[in-house]
């Protein structure tokens, strides 16, 4: 069965909805989730109140089934604290506030708490406030309070590993520093009263795609779980299928803030424990092989943000058929949100969220928000168990869908 996108997309619905004018004004509840991506650069090294703080939208809000804010409209806020850490431990604090929501040329004051930031190191407090890490926190901290210790009895000894570990590692970062392109999620702290009827998307709405016949016979000759190359066992489910070329989707997911992850090899791998270690990012991390029909992926893609610990990641197989004469692709996605230790495999592993179908939905509403995207549908895979394991051990908990993007 293939539906259109309605039940993954967040907010995504009808043209028909949008043109029946059912109503007048949408209420938006308090409470309401909003979607945001950073315009631009903020840092407790740097910041001061009252800086201006901007960002946009990136998945339109609806409510009962009525467009409230489209994605692309504009928020707008300052900053209302900010302190950089000076003492080993002393955290760094960072507090903004947006109070300004643009629609369309349209201004309205606003109330809303920071409720999230995206794959962030940092924590947040009740109030939104940001609360950033101490270096002992990090595993090159842990390492400096040992040698510390070594040195009251071995001095020696505590210095030539310490000499070590500094050619190896830099001591941790313990400043608040969010690039443009960082996600977060607000709720608005306060009811709005918006106007019905403004569109989905900048670029508009993708269309469904023809012939859903043959889309449905596509997706259901299409393998649907993929293995991993070592520990060779059952891995990650495929939960999206991309038609068309190749560069397409390498433009597609840049200009939606993705990036290509590098190769696994003994150098990519030594800048993982360095990021690890240090408790920052590493943007073109490496990722584990999976096969697909006993194939490694064609392309990886990856989302960070200031920690290697949790970053939106996926898969990209080009599969030997094609769909309306265009390239066909599968695509596993998840979200890695920690690392722990595997006791059964004796090395550090990512762990991810069992709800694959939030990823699912995160890379579609991704990938629409660029304007790159022409149809869209969602399939039904009556095959797909809706709760697995990946190789792992981590759960897997799915609908079983598939979503298929064709790009232009």
């Amino acid at each position: 069965m293939v539906n259109m996108m309605r039940p993954l997309i967040v907010g995504a619905v009808s043209a028909a909805t949008l043109l029946s004018g059912a109503s007048l004004t949408v209420d938006v509840p308090a409470g309401t989730p909003v979607e945001i991506r950073l315009k631009s650069k903020v840092s407790t090294q740097t910041a001061k109140p009252k800086d201006p703080i901007e960002a946009t939208v990136i998945a339109p809000v609806v409510v009962n089934g009525e467009f409230a804010i489209p994605a692309g409209a504009l928020v707008r806020g300052v900053v209302e604290k900010a302190t950089q850490s000076t003492q080993p431990d002393e955290r760094s604090v960072l507090v903004v506030a947006f109070d300004q929501l643009e629609i369309s040329g349209t201004k309205l004051k606003i109330a809303s708490q920071l409720a999230a930031i995206d794959n962030s190191r940092e924590s947040l407090g009740d109030q939104g406030q940001v609360n950033g890490i101490l270096a002992s926190e990090t595993i090159s901290g842990q390492l400096d309070t040992q040698l510390e210790k070594l040195g009251t009895k071995y001095s020696g000894l505590a210095e030539v590993l310490g000499a070590v570990k500094g050619a190896i590692l830099k001591p941790a970062e313990n400043d608040i520093t969010y690039d443009a392109g960082v996600e977060m999620e607000l709720k608005l702290a306060a009811p709005l009263k918006l106007k019905q009827g403004v569109s989905p998307e900048p670029a508009g709405q993708p269309q469904p795609i023809p012939n859903e016949a043959a889309l449905a016979d596509l997706v259901a000759r299409e393998p649907f779980q993929t293995r991993a190359k070592s520990p060779p066992r059952p891995s990650d489910i495929t939960n999206l299928l991309l038609i068309g070329r190749e560069e397409a989707i390498e433009r597609a997911f840049q200009e939606a803030g993705w990036s290509l992850a590098a190769g696994l090899n003994a150098q990519t791998k030594f800048e993982t424990f360095r990021a690890l270690a240090e408790g920052r990012g590493y943007t073109e991390a490496p990722v584990s092989v999976l096969l697909l029909d006993g194939k490694p992926p064609d392309l990886v893609f990856e989302k960070l943000n200031n920690t290697f610990a949790r970053r939106h990641h996926l898969r990209v197989w080009k599969r030997p058929v094609k769909f309306q004469g265009m390239p066909v692709w599968a695509v596993a996605a998840t979200h890695d949100i920690g690392i722990s230790f595997s006791q059964q495999d004796y090395t550090f592993i990512h762990r991810i969220d069992s709800q694959i179908d939030r990823e699912r939905a995160k890379v579609v509403n991704d990938l629409i928000f660029t304007g790159r995207i022409q149809g869209v549908a969602l399939v039904d895979r009556p095959e797909v168990p809706p709760h697995g394991q990946n190789a792992t051990g981590d759960n897997l908990d799915t609908d079983g869908k598939t979503a298929v993007l064709v790009l232009k």
